[in-house]
């Protein structure tokens, strides 16, 4: 149980989300709950490897959260009201005068007027296109890259470059007076479910993945999802960014479910091959307990 306000888990199509920066923070250095970013980054090539918020959770980590009371889940497409046409006009009015400020200060800070930066601006363009075109007629690839790392002799952009300029960042939705989450938080798993917001867990499977992600996350344990690695969970000893897995681990319904030799040598090659051992992770439902078993190839002889 924690002290601290309980974080608001955003569900929308039976899946939670978190969109406040601080609150993911948290959820990972003091909780040991790292989710998945899926949001895309502005300005940012390769998409595939760095993106931004929303963090999506799994279900085992919405679960852990929501029952030691570290976390509420929250309806969000109801906290959602449909602004009124005055409400949608007080906002443009607002954002209008927030894009006026910024514009203010932006100018004030390199002593320039708005017409004035847009024909420096269009004087800047024709120059680069004049350069590019120089560039192209030059005959060797030398005297090339020397006329592309000119620097710039123009003292209004040096100006530019050394001054510092304030931007506002507008508030996030949750601001709006059409945004209300009042009436639309659960604070237990029964609540949500009844809500029809929420499903899980709600098989055997997945009650045995929820005790063995508990399981070990109590032992202090960060998870993330393994199927990469022919596992339910990848187990760390800390935070991933710092840390391999030690584990790729699979859940069994039972402690004395059957495996075949073939599923054991799978599991066995599979996890050295990847420099990790593979645990086989049992469930005793009527017990509420999770057992904990290891395998890894090695040598005869």
């Amino acid at each position: 149980m924690s002290n601290d306000p309980p974080i608001h888990l955003r569900v929308a199509n039976k899946k939670a989300f978190v969109w406040d920066v601080e609150d993911i923070a948290t959820l990972r250095s003091k909780h040991r709950i790292c989710g998945v970013l899926t949001g895309t980054l502005p300005h940012l090539s390769q998409q595939n490897l760095f993106l931004g918020v929303p963090l999506v959770l799994l279900p085992e980590e919405v679960v852990l959260l929501v029952e030691n009371e570290i976390a509420v889940l929250l309806d969000d497409p109801k906290a959602h009201i449909q602004p009124s046409v005055i409400e949608l006009q007080k906002w443009r009015v607002k954002e209008k005068e927030l894009q006026q400020l910024q514009l203010s200060k932006v100018t004030t800070a390199l002593g320039t007027s708005p017409m004035m930066m847009s024909e420096e601006a269009i004087r800047k363009r024709k120059e680069r296109e004049a350069k590019k075109k120089a560039a192209a007629a030059a005959a060797a690839a030398a005297q090339l890259e020397i006329l592309l790392s000119v620097p710039s002799k123009d003292p209004a952009s040096a100006t530019s470059a050394d001054t510092q300029v304030t931007v506002i960042i507008p508030a996030s939705s949750r601001s709006f007076d059409w945004y209300n989450d009042s009436a639309s938080i659960y604070r237990t798993i029964d609540s949500a479910k009844a809500a029809e917001i929420w499903e899980y867990p709600s098989t055997l499977h997945e009650r045995a993945k929820c005790g063995v992600f508990r399981g070990l996350w109590e032992q202090g344990m960060y998870m993330g999802g393994g199927i990469k690695f022919g596992g339910d969970y990848l187990v760390y000893p800390g935070d991933p960014l710092r840390y391999h897995a030690h584990f790729s681990a699979t859940v069994l319904e039972s402690p004395t479910s059957s495996l075949t030799p073939m599923e054991i040598v799978a599991h066995g090659r599979l996890g050295t091959v990847t420099k990790k051992s593979h645990l086989l992770c049992g469930w005793d439902d009527t017990k509420k307990e999770a057992s904990f078993l290891s395998i890894e190839w090695a040598g005869f002889g």
